[in-house]
């Protein structure tokens, strides 16, 4: 079908960085986008109509196994993490729509809580109190025991309890029981044989990394007739919420594989909130105490802390979008880690799920003349500010952070090499200096403001001197704080 091969064309072979740590993207693509709660079709249209041609590298979705159905809670997103089962069917769609969708949220760590309903998006139903789920099947042996529940105190001084006892209520299983990890690993192999290129660990700090090592070592290689090379590894990254001060590192998680940066967002939404001056970003990386860069998986919100879930508070949204946007620029354009872009729904309660009609079914995204999306979704990945920032980071490449300057302030600017140039004005007074941006010669659109089409630019222009050099122009009250060029925003009118 030429839309699964569109999906898989986004990957082709890379040298090997390091096993489990490299994402397979095509050559020239660097940017994950998390289409949380889409369904499989339309990922699928999505790719070939958007993600393909913009250049983005990857996909991930949200767990493709079967979860306990809450219409108690008006079927909250977080259903999503309650398993019942391993089979792939959800209200996104069914094993037979799933092919090829790139990185899975796999939920490995527990089974359901005890809900007042009682049957899966796949039909099958559970003894809760039993700890008895007979489409796996999981019986109490596969748990782990005495029972216990996590306290909030548990973060900061038993790891023990952090990873054998239940996570808010939802039934712990035992990695180290060899029925468990055969169940999980049957699971994972089946999602490769697919044509899937890694997987998010959901929960990864509450199991034993020890028990993570021999499921992992345990994956098939990924599926050579999906397009990716002999001996090729699953991209993995774990999710370890780590702010320092806890019994359980991140440090413990990176000999196994990428580990999600929470840092990263919460540092940036603090500087483009203005509560820290964005000049100490000329450090930023890993003296700002974040994960070495080939290790870590950043983004600015994901599907938690998005609504002040795990790990969140104070991190940017799309609901604050002038600073949101800075800060997944800044993310974008500094070479730091292995970017991923959050692409969500709106919400004003932070349980509801996904658009739905009245029988629960997910509600499609409509796309709308603009090219942003309508039917209740936003749609992150289709702001201009956001997309053009993909092919940014896309033409800059490799290339080294060059040229820093700033005002002593929140004025900064940096070039990546001689390929792309970035500006940002977080001060409320006007942004007007000749700068050094290290591109060649010649007329550049900005790529903030407005698109490159047949050489005229919709937006601002930028016009750079044979010494490199530009008038770089960002006023306090403009739509957006930042002005970006890179070479393949060259007009040649």
């Amino acid at each position: 079908m030429v839309r699964l091969h569109i999906i898989v064309s986004f990957f082709t072979v890379l040298s090997t960085i390091s096993a489990y740590k490299n994402p397979y993207y095509a050559s020239g693509r660097s940017v994950n986008v998390h289409l949380f709660e889409w369904k499989w079709n339309d990922i699928a249209d999505e790719c070939e109509r958007f993600l393909g041609p913009k250049g983005f590298g990857g996909i991930q979705i949200s767990p493709p196994n079967e979860n306990v159905v809450l219409w108690a809670y008006n079927r909250p997103w977080w259903e999503r993490y309650q398993p019942m089962s391993y089979a792939l069917h959800t209200r996104s769609g069914s094993e037979a729509e799933f092919s090829e969708i790139v990185y899975v949220d796999a939920v490995i760590n527990h089974m359901t809580g005890e809900p007042s309903e009682n049957v899966g998006t796949a039909g099958n139903t559970a003894n809760f109190r039993e700890w008895y789920y007979p489409a796996v099947p999981y019986t109490r042996e596969h748990f782990n025991w005495p029972h216990c529940v996590i306290d909030g105190m548990d973060y900061v001084n038993n790891a023990w309890r952090v990873r054998n006892c239940e996570l808010v209520g939802l039934k712990d299983l035992n990695q180290s029981n060899e029925h468990v990890r055969r169940s999980i690993v049957d699971f994972m192999n089946r999602l490769i044989d697919l044509g899937v290129a890694g997987f998010r660990i959901d929960a990864a700090k509450h199991m034993w990394p020890q028990d993570l090592r021999i499921i992992y070592d345990r994956l098939r290689n990924l599926n050579t007739a999906h397009g990716f090379p002999q001996n090729a590894r699953p991209y993995i990254y774990q999710e370890v919420i780590d702010y320092g001060g806890e019994a359980i590192s991140r440090d413990e998680y990176t000999p196994l594989a990428a580990v999600t940066e929470f840092k990263a967002g919460a540092e940036l939404s603090n500087a483009f909130r203005g509560n820290n001056q964005l000049r100490w970003l000329q450090t930023w990386g890993t003296q700002w105490g974040l994960l070495e860069s080939g290790d870590a998986l950043t983004f600015i919100d994901n599907h938690d802390n998005e609504r002040d879930h795990g790990g969140g508070g104070n991190v940017l949204t799309y609901k604050l979008s002038r600073p949101y946007k800075a800060a997944i620029a800044f993310l974008l354009a500094h070479p730091y880690g292995e970017p991923q872009i959050m692409s969500s729904f709106d919400f004003w309660d932070t349980e509801i799920g996904p658009p739905m009609d009245n029988a629960g079914n997910i509600i499609s995204p409509s796309i709308n003349s603009d090219g942003t999306c309508g039917n209740g979704w936003v749609c992150q990945h289709r702001w201009r500010q956001i997309y053009s920032m993909v092919a940014f980071r896309n033409e800059a490449g490799d290339a080294g952070m060059n040229n820093w300057w700033d005002n002593g302030s929140n004025q900064i600017a940096f070039s990546r090499g001689n390929r792309a140039f970035i500006a940002f004005n977080n001060d409320n007074w006007d942004l007007n200096q000749n700068l050094m941006t290290g591109l060649p010669a010649g007329t550049y659109c900005d790529v903030i403001s407005g698109t490159k089409v047949n050489n005229n630019c919709s937006g601002k222009t930028v016009h750079v001197g044979s010494d490199g050099r530009a008038q770089i122009s960002v006023g306090a009250q403009d739509y957006d704080m930042m002005v970006a060029i890179h070479v393949g925003s060259e007009s040649r009118l």
